[in-house]
């Protein structure tokens, strides 16, 4: 089963779970989301693999230093994400039909194969 990483090298925590992948024998498809911008479509299909509403995958610190506002409805959410990957929570990781958000690093070993 393949396992993907939505990944930002320069995190530590994403940085972490890759390493973490890659000592439990697992090389990962790594998508590095900044440079390879996620689609509204695959936002939305991440999000129903965590669980999560989109406001929940916001990384609030990086939306207020961006001066973004905070929207009022879910697609707006979703279409500030998009707009802007950087505000989107890393890392995420995906096997089949579930995903986990790797902080801590941890929480994506309940989904590993």
């Amino acid at each position: 089963m393949t396992v993907t990483i939505y990944h930002n090298p320069r995190c530590t925590k994403s940085r972490q779970t890759l390493a973490r992948l890659h000592d439990q024998g697992i090389e990962p498809q790594v998508i590095e989301y900044l440079k390879e911008p996620i689609d509204e479509k695959t936002l939305k299909q991440l999000l129903k693999k965590l669980g999560m509403k989109a406001e929940q995958l916001v990384r609030q610190k990086d939306r207020t230093a961006l001066g973004l506002p905070r929207p009022e409805s879910e697609a707006e959410t979703i279409a500030q994400m998009v707009a802007n990957p950087k505000i989107i929570e890393r890392p995420i990781v995906v096997v089949g039909n579930q995903a986990r958000l790797g902080r801590p690093p941890e929480n994506v070993d309940e989904i590993l194969p």
